[in-house]
């Protein structure tokens, strides 16, 4: 099995269907369906058993989805150790981060590096999901987790207490909630992942037993963009909701554990210019904010 034999068998056990592996590797459904059909036959064993729900890997499937991922990760690692060599402030360099942090930080970084190095493209993809740097998804990621991967380089950039805040206008209207009182009679925006499984949730360690949460959000910019409109009593980091100009609330309170800021990228990679160029942007953007 060649290289890019691989990669269509690999596409196709991560994604059970060939509509999303052609999706995934830019090419029609049909050419991945034939060469599924090519590879089975060369090898004289049928890898997939195809039912209603899409692709599902035979036991002999299963045996060569090990070895086909043992060649997946030795490409990757000399494309990466190819890459690291590379002394060119040219070429694409992918970014993985939030929206919120891909608005305040990452933008204005991209626009300082293209003014100094117009020749570095940055492809950026503002996400919740988690994308794998091992598997090139992504050269450098932004997040508020560090990884346990031995093979990535993380680096902690800035640390940001997290506080109760609220717009003006909800002050005015509703007053500022009593501590102690578990929110009573106040109105209260979280973040979606917090909800669940989270029977005895609190902001800024105030039980939320007797308020109301209004709204859930799946981001901490829609958090912070719904408390500014008002809707409610939300929990974010102070530097963002200084700088968005919100009413901090019992300013001797904050949540137990900072709001950490993680740069991510591969061992192979930190050396290669334009990586190390964007690197730099980003970490400049994020001097001062806190740590």
């Amino acid at each position: 099995m060649n290289w890019d034999d691989a990669r269509v068998f690999l596409a196709v056990c991560r994604e059970s269907t060939l509509r999303g592996a052609a999706r995934v590797l830019a090419v029609d459904q049909a050419t991945v369906g034939r060469r599924i059909t090519a590879l089975e036959k060369s090898l004289s064993a049928t890898l997939f058993l195809r039912t209603s729900e899409g692709y599902a890997l035979t036991a002999v499937g299963e045996a060569a989805l090990k070895a086909v991922e043992k060649m997946e990760h030795s490409a990757l690692e000399l494309e990466r150790q190819i890459q690291g060599l590379d002394d060119r402030l040219t070429g694409t360099v992918r970014v993985s981060t939030t929206d919120s942090l891909a608005i305040d930080f990452l933008i204005p970084a991209i626009a300082r590096l293209h003014r100094q190095h117009p020749d570095v493209r940055v492809q950026l993809d503002a996400t919740t999901q988690i994308l794998s740097l091992a598997k090139r998804e992504a050269d450098i990621a932004v997040r508020n987790t560090r990884p346990d991967n031995p093979d990535l380089i993380a680096r902690r950039i800035a640390r940001w207490p997290v506080g109760l805040f609220a717009s003006q206008a909800y002050i005015d209207a509703h007053g500022v909630p009593e501590p102690g009182s578990a929110f009573a009679g106040h109105d209260l925006v979280v973040y979606q992942p917090y909800l669940q499984g989270n029977k005895d949730m609190t902001l800024v360690s105030e039980p939320v037993a007797r308020g109301r949460i209004v709204a859930s959000f799946s981001s901490s910019l829609l958090v912070r963009r719904s408390i500014a409109a008002g809707i409610g009593v939300g929990e974010i980091p102070l530097y963002i909701g200084e700088k968005e100009g919100l009413v901090r609330l019992w300013p001797e309170r904050s949540r137990p554990l900072p709001y950490d800021i993680w740069l991510v990228t591969h061992a192979d990679l930190r050396h290669t210019a334009r990586v190390r160029a964007v690197i730099d942007e980003i970490v400049a953007g994020f001097a001062g904010t806190g740590e």
